[in-house]
């Protein structure tokens, strides 16, 4: 296992969780890895324009993986399943049952998006690299602007679920509870929180303006974004994405005119370095939704039992 050196949490301005001795062993190991996500992942209102670079979502993922692998330990225990099921018969489980069927949905819902999206990268870097002519290069771009205008909506929607969910929260109260039953209910809630946040960067991280407009008007003419989102913030990317408008615009014009190979390598440098990001974010997302369906499992036997 990892030292928790790894993930500093000094010079925070978030307050640590405090966990109590009777917890399992593990539990400082929770506290240091929730601790160290906290900073960017856990205010009320997530901000939409951090956490969009794609190493540092590929981080979080990594991070968050290894809380719910550290979670799987805290639920093995009889004594925490115990503590768990004595509040309200169950009903903090139930709850965290419940959030569980959003967290998996979105989590499916982005790697689709991620493996058409990759795709689609494969298709215009071959195109690109091939050279095989303006048709060619069109009918890529045409095809990608399709799955864009598809994603749109169900980013958004996924988006509305996540708020929602966010909005709805915890309904109990732990302030007459035992330290072990708090704790507990913490690392759920903070878990779920901080899910939530970074779920969110990854669909932020796949929102993409439209490229063009009407068939059968220019391609270049027509390169201009579509909004997504109700504020201009929102549309703030830095992840590699959101550089594919401006390029494949100047691929177009180097189809035009092909006196110079300026656009056509950096747009193969884009595809290239975008085809990495969406490679290892969808491992991460692939992880993460492992750790969520294990999560849910461990809370489903709880009840049974």
């Amino acid at each position: 296992m990892e030292t928790i050196s790894k993930f500093p949490c000094s010079n925070q301005p978030v307050r640590s969780i405090s966990f109590p001795t009777r917890v399992h062993p593990v539990a400082k190991r929770v506290e240091a890895l929730l601790n160290h996500l906290k900073p960017n992942h856990s205010q009320p209102v997530i901000s939409s324009t951090s956490c969009l670079e794609a190493e540092t979502i590929q981080s979080d993922l990594v991070v968050l993986a290894e809380v719910y692998n550290c979670m799987e330990e805290l639920f093995h225990s009889p004594q925490t399943q115990q503590a768990l099921l004595r509040y309200h018969d169950g009903k903090l489980v139930e709850e965290a049952l419940c959030g569980s069927v959003t967290l998996l949905d979105t989590c499916e819902s982005a790697r689709d998006l991620l493996l058409v999206l990759k795709e689609h990268m494969q298709t215009l870097h071959s195109a690109t690299r091939r050279r095989k002519g303006d048709s060619s290069i069109e009918s890529s771009i045409s095809a990608y602007d399709g799955f864009k205008k598809k994603a749109k909506k169900t980013i958004a929607k996924q988006l509305g679920l996540l708020k929602r969910m966010q909005n709805k929260g915890c309904s109990f109260s732990f302030l007459d509870q035992d330290q072990q039953l708090a704790f507990l209910a913490r690392v759920i809630r903070e878990a779920s929180t901080i899910t939530i946040s970074i779920l969110r960067s990854v669909l932020l991280f796949l929102s993409m303006p439209t490229t063009f407009g009407t068939k059968g008007s220019s391609l270049i003419s027509k390169l201009k974004p579509t909004v997504l989102f109700s504020s201009q913030k929102e549309q703030k990317n830095t992840n590699g994405v959101a550089d594919l408008n401006s390029v494949l615009c100047s691929l177009l014009r180097r189809e035009k005119n092909s006196d110079s190979n300026d656009e056509l390598q950096r747009a193969l440098g884009v595809l290239e370095t975008l085809n990495v990001n969406i490679d290892g974010l969808e491992g991460g997302l692939d992880c993460i939704f492992r750790c969520l369906v294990k999560n849910r499992v461990s809370f489903l036997n709880m009840l049974a039992h």
